[in-house]
């Protein structure tokens, strides 16, 4: 990038700094998020030289309003956390007619040739266990991937239960939950402070929160929404460390009754040591200054989201940046991902940073030796770096690995039909669907709520 860009960047990150009404965010601190920005910035610029600021603001309108994405609702449920927190998920049953139309029109495809950006990757595997390797996936080049009917057993009772990410909500599973819908029990829930959920009752009492916290809150939503029977666990990022938690807290509850993991874009510890494609002095700054910059925003929540506001553009570049890997995401996609992040407040967000630096759990995971494990990520994640998944894979060799070509941190919304055709592979494989269930054409190609 050329002195001037950066310079852009710096004064732009100035201007957030000026808009949020914490002034003293200038020098190291407006330097290091200066840095941060300069990615996002450049794009911005360039965008602004030829669409301006009002079109940008009625494109984003129409996007919010056409986009379906999010629009997925199941039958509601509160589980309350060992602290007195409520905690929402949702549940969709299994709907026989569905698992019966879906095979039928299948005649035994899993997931679908890609719908639009991001579904023509293949699921690029590279792996441990058995994995499939970059350019070798079934099927490839060769339409829809096959499976063929092995007699007509009945699946297994089994509750898939869908954790997601830092920022985000129970929605960000939209493409899959689409998918899955009606042929196998999912539970979608919010993680504390996020989407629909309360606030966390201790953190307003000032307790920090860390990710054993959240390891208990998955314990009392699988207390409520699904007491017995078999589990698979899913979790992005944050609601892969989520699992992790629960594993070290509850080994028992693991062993006895998960039958199949999956962990997507996550990592066991040393997120401290990422750099987030920073140079070294970019991110040493910023590591030293975020967690101070941060706990100042979270003080001033209303200037702050007045703020957001008067930065779109810049904040939009921010999401891009660190969320996808491709530069062809569908802009309704990308709108989607924005609103996830930008509905979570700023207090929030610093609430829950502190925890991930903390953040170790590489002494449970094997926890979850044993059983099967899908481990994907994607291969440009600048958040949790595809090695943090390699790691994992070093601890579970069983398990496979799978690192997806050109995409980002969050790979399920920018490749979501390689995701779950990942996911529909591990569901087949513990018999929880039939082998002829189609789950395909649930990709970046808008679908209708309901669907």
């Amino acid at each position: 990038m050329s002195e001037s860009g950066a310079a852009g960047a710096a004064g732009a990150a100035e201007t957030v700094a000026a808009a949020i009404g914490w002034r003293r965010a200038g020098g190291i601190a407006g330097a290091a998020i200066g840095v941060l920005a300069a990615g996002a910035a450049a794009g911005v610029a360039v965008e602004r030289l030829t669409v301006g600021r009002g079109m940008r603001k009625k494109a984003r309108l129409a996007l919010d309003a056409s986009g379906p994405y999010g629009s997925l609702r199941g039958l509601p449920g509160r589980a309350v956390a060992d602290d007195g927190t409520e905690l929402y998920y949702e549940v969709d049953e299994v709907d026989r007619a569905v698992l019966a139309d879906r095979a039928a029109a299948g005649a035994g495809s899993v997931a679908g040739a890609g719908a639009g950006a991001g579904a023509g990757a293949g699921g690029g595997g590279t792996g441990a266990g058995g994995a499939d390797v970059a350019g070798e996936v079934p099927g490839a080049g060769l339409g829809p991937r096959r499976r063929r009917l092995f007699g007509d057993r009945v699946p297994a009772p089994v509750t898939v239960v869908f954790s997601h990410g830092y920022c985000l909500g129970q929605d960000s599973w939209h493409f899959q939950r689409a998918a899955l819908r009606g042929l196998v029990r999912t539970v979608h829930w919010d993680q504390r402070s996020h989407g629909r959920s309360e606030r966390g009752r201790a953190q307003a009492r000032g307790v920090p929160l860390g990710i054993d916290q959240l390891g208990r809150d998955l314990k009392a939503v699988i207390d409520a929404a699904a007491p017995e029977g078999r589990l698979v666990l899913v979790g992005h990022s944050m609601g892969g460390m989520t699992m992790m938690a629960l594993a070290d807290r509850f080994p028992e509850l693991i062993r006895e009754r998960v039958a199949a993991v999956a962990f997507v874009g996550t990592s066991s510890g040393k997120l401290g040591e990422v750099n987030f494609g920073l140079p070294v002095a970019g991110v040493n700054a910023v590591r030293r200054v975020l967690p101070g910059v941060l706990k100042a925003l979270g003080s001033q929540t209303e200037l702050v989201e007045r703020g957001r506001r008067a930065t779109a553009d810049l904040f939009a570049g921010l999401v891009k940046r660190y969320s996808f890997g491709s530069k062809d995401v569908d802009p309704a996609v990308a709108r989607f991902a924005e609103r996830l992040i930008e509905s979570t407040p700023i207090d929030v967000v610093a609430e829950f940073y502190p925890a991930f630096t903390e953040h170790d759990k590489s002494a449970a995971l094997p926890v979850f030796a044993g059983i099967p494990v899908l481990i994907l990520a994607g291969d440009k994640d600048l958040v949790t770096p595809s090695s943090h998944s390699e790691a994992i894979a070093e601890v579970l060799p069983d398990a496979e690995l799978v690192l997806v070509p050109d995409a980002g941190h969050l790979v399920m919304l920018e490749h979501p039909e390689t995701v779950t055709d990942r996911l529909a592979d591990l569901l087949v494989r513990i018999g929880a669907v039939p082998p002829t269930t189609n789950v395909g054409g649930h990709g970046n190609t808008p679908q209708q709520p309901g669907g």
